[in-house]
């Protein structure tokens, strides 16, 4: 639909939306350039894709809608496919006897408009939206999509067989019962549903129990486990069964630990799953851990890094030899930080190598490599034959062992940058690891160059309820937390002013909505970046603990894991009661 640039210029000027001065560069740079003034308006920020989605409802007589929190009915919803609305941004939202109302992000799309008219036999009423709407109302075919799952599942689950030949625990089982069980219709579908279910939730875990009279499948949604369903006794032997021909493990050992791994696609894209089987007393316990693959593009800013922290990693990024270290525990976000520092040295410049378990994300230009530790394929012997590839940057998944230690640290030595992880709770903790794993101080001196320590706090959805810190809440919180050390910090960053005080300074809390049942969408970094300073160097030369090395780093200046917390809970990304949840864990 075409909007004459007369009528638009005058438009803009008359609602004052654009100052005259500003909107008469913007139309000599659209001349200049041959592009259309909107284009022209947006791509110099006068305005955003929403001012100009509201500026064209307004100009052609189309309705603009705000869908923050209107529940739409499922029937309504699932007239338009989940896999349309979320590719064309387009969603039914009311219907009135033969006409439907859509909203949708761009009015110029009329082949899906049509497709929607012939599919439906209704008369169409297009009305523009916002992205913020948008995302808000697609959520809601989670919502849906959880209850149909639910509905598959029991459904199945009534219909499952059982064999005679084998207890609700599997023994007396026969590999070909097994074969047969994991064949079963009804537990394909039962499987297949629980994995689309995992995906479409954006949950990093599924957990599957058996217990006494049931069987519980959980999810690990943000960081938090949640009861996704509950399933009958007699589904469990079989459900084991078909994940373990799915992995390619072996059907008839109930006795071992294994674990294995497979690929699924789903709504467009690739998942890993790997694969933990471990028995139970009442049976197989499974855990799945979901990888969502080519998922990267991720930048030091978007995991929440900022300031100094994120001024240290560019500095340690820059070096050509030493170690950039990711410390944290199981699920911290360690390996995403270490592939976003591997994307911002991923140059045709240089020769990077790594040596993973898994590799959890695939990059261009850089030569990934699997342990396997099943063909005495380890991290050490992996990154002996790395480093006969002349690499310039090595990654190695994780110094797990003081052999990959020493190798990690000569590597370094000798001309390469080392990127790695280690399971430790803090930045500081890293050093003594090390020192456990027998590696020398002073080849720790030499080598490491910045150690990342991390966690993964849940953010707050859109919808917060505000709140300043009573005198007694105050006092708890700095207890635990340096506040002065905060606010200097808040203040150089310029997110609170110059002369702001605590009592000003509102926080948030979480509040359940359509869009989040418990207040919380997503998750984020907090972080502390030790930068191995001549002080910190005396001190590990003297063997010094955690607490030593992070006080001094503290004097230097470093914000602490939750520093960063409360931080981030001012800007309000988060709540201090998340930060204080995830820190004590």
């Amino acid at each position: 639909m075409h909007i004459d640039e007369k009528q638009l210029k005058e438009f803009i000027l008359d609602s004052g939306l654009v100052s005259r001065a500003d909107f008469e560069k913007v139309e000599e740079e659209a001349i200049a350039q041959k592009i259309p003034l909107s284009k022209a308006l947006i791509k110099t920020g006068k305005l955003n894709d929403d001012d100009w989605r509201r500026v064209q409802a307004y100009m052609m007589g189309i309705p603009f809608v705000e869908l923050k929190g209107l529940k739409i009915e499922s029937s309504v919803l699932s007239l338009i496919p989940e896999p349309i609305a979320r590719n064309h941004n387009i969603l039914a939202f009311e219907k009135n006897g033969d006409s439907l109302q859509v909203a949708m992000l761009d009015t110029d799309d009329l082949p899906v408009i049509d497709f929607i008219k012939k599919k439906l036999g209704l008369k169409i009423l297009p009305r523009l939206t916002d992205v913020e709407s948008m995302k808000s109302a697609l959520l809601q075919y989670q919502k849906s999509l959880k209850a149909e799952f639910g509905d598959i599942i029991q459904k199945e689950a009534e219909t499952i067989q059982t064999y005679a030949s084998s207890d609700d625990k599997g023994a007396g089982a026969t590999e070909s019962d097994l074969k047969k069980m994991a064949e079963d219709l009804p537990i394909v579908r039962i499987v297949e549903t629980l994995l689309k279910h995992a995906i479409i939730q954006n949950a990093s875990d599924i957990h599957i129990e058996p217990l006494e009279t049931e069987v519980l499948v959980r999810y690990r949604i943000d960081g938090i486990l949640h009861d996704a369903m509950v399933l009958p006794r007699n589904a469990a032997l079989g459900i084991v069964a078909r994940i373990k021909v799915l992995s390619n493990l072996k059907l008839d050992e109930k006795r071992l630990p294994q674990d294995g791994r497979f690929k699924v696609e789903a709504n467009a894209e690739k998942v890993s799953f790997r694969v933990s089987v471990l028995p139970t007393y009442f049976g197989e316990k499974i855990v799945m851990r979901l990888l969502k693959e080519g998922k990267s593009g991720f930048t030091l800013e978007r995991l929440g890094f900022h300031g100094e922290s994120l001024e240290r990693i560019h500095i340690g990024t820059k070096q050509r030899t030493g170690m950039i270290l990711c410390a944290g525990p199981t699920g911290s976000g360690k390996t995403t930080t270490l592939y976003t520092v591997l994307d911002i040295l991923n140059t045709p410049l240089v020769n990077i190598s790594t040596i993973e378990d898994p590799i959890e994300y695939q990059m261009p230009r850089v030569n990934q490599t699997q342990v396997k530790p099943e063909i005495g394929f380890s991290f050490a012997n992996g990154l002996r034959s790395l480093l006969r590839q002349d690499p310039d940057i090595v990654m190695v998944g994780e110094i797990r062992d003081n052999e990959t230690a020493s190798l990690a640290i000569n590597a370094s030595l000798t001309g390469h940058l080392v990127l790695s992880t280690l399971h430790t709770n803090s930045a500081a903790g890293a050093i003594p690891r090390l020192i456990d794993m027998q590696c020398e101080p002073f080849l720790l001196v030499s080598t490491v160059n910045i150690i990342i320590g991390q966690r993964l706090i849940r953010k707050l959805s859109d919808t917060k309820d505000k709140y300043f810190l009573s005198k007694a809440q105050f006092a708890d919180i700095s207890k635990v937390v340096d506040m002065n050390h905060v606010l200097d910090i808040l203040k150089e960053e310029k997110i609170v002013e110059k002369n702001a005080t605590w009592d000003k300074i509102p926080f948030f809390k979480a509040k359940p909505s359509n869009e989040s049942e418990d207040g919380y969408h997503g998750r984020i970094g907090i972080h502390e970046v030790l930068k191995i300073s001549s002080p910190i160097k005396e001190l590990v030369m003297k063997r010094a603990s955690a607490k030593e090395i992070e006080d001094q780093a503290k004097k230097e200046g470093m914000l602490t894991m939750i520093e960063d917390g409360i931080f981030k809970a001012v800007e309000g990304v988060t709540t201090i009661e998340e930060v204080l949840r995830v820190v004590s864990e």
